[in-house]
């Protein structure tokens, strides 16, 4: 019995795997198409969300990380949220700066307190930063109504014993001044809630009355 052979026809073959490398090279350039578009999509949706946030002021660092781009619309609602809460919260603030109960002073230029402050004892909150001021008049003790002061970045050497008069203060910031003591009178506060007196570098410790 014999065996058979079988015998293909070599153009029959070529013809079959041209046809194969064709659909494959159709598929190929096809796919090469789909995500070239699905990139230039992408890239103009990102451009779109960048511009838009820029239009709203929105800064860089909130919706790009490591150089890619978050471009989902949740995340842009929580940045205009959070956007419109520092707004008003900063609305808010600028309304209570403005209040005629609050004294404000700024710049090197002033290296003591103006004359007429003493004469304000209705003023509640004094805002004194980046100044040359390096005391702070005894006279304090009028202020009364005095909740907050708020004395950052200035070069103030001392704080007078009088400010333990300030039976209505609840937040004193002295922070980043020259001051080497605090006085034992601070404890005599008893509405005294905030303290901040870092930065001083030659302050090693506070009086006992102050912390307890």
């Amino acid at each position: 019995m014999g065996h058979k052979v079988v015998v293909f026809d070599i153009s029959v073959v070529r013809a079959m795997w041209e046809t194969r490398v064709k659909k494959h090279k159709a598929w190929q350039k096809k796919e090469a198409e789909r995500l070239e578009k699905s990139a230039l999509e992408k890239i103009k949706e990102e451009w779109n969300f960048v511009a838009e946030c820029r239009r709203k002021g929105i800064p860089q660092a909130a919706y790009c990380k490591n150089g890619f781009v978050d471009t989902s619309v949740r995340l842009l609602e929580k940045i205009e949220r959070n956007s419109l809460a520092r707004q008003s919260s900063l609305s808010k603030e600028r309304d209570k700066r403005s209040s005629p109960f609050v004294f404000e002073l700024s710049g090197e230029h002033w290296k003591e307190l103006p004359d007429e402050l003493k004469e304000q004892t209705h003023l509640k909150e004094w805002h004194i930063n980046n100044t040359l001021i390096q005391i702070i008049p005894t006279y304090i003790e009028l202020f009364q109504a005095m909740r907050i002061l708020d004395l950052p970045q200035n070069q103030i050497s001392r704080l007078p014993a009088e400010i333990g008069r300030l039976k209505n203060l609840k937040e004193l910031n002295v922070s980043f001044n020259r001051l080497k003591s605090i006085p034992l009178e601070l404890g005599d506060c008893e509405q005294l809630e905030k303290l901040d007196c870092s930065g001083n570098l030659e302050l090693t410790e506070l009086p006992f009355e102050v912390r307890k």
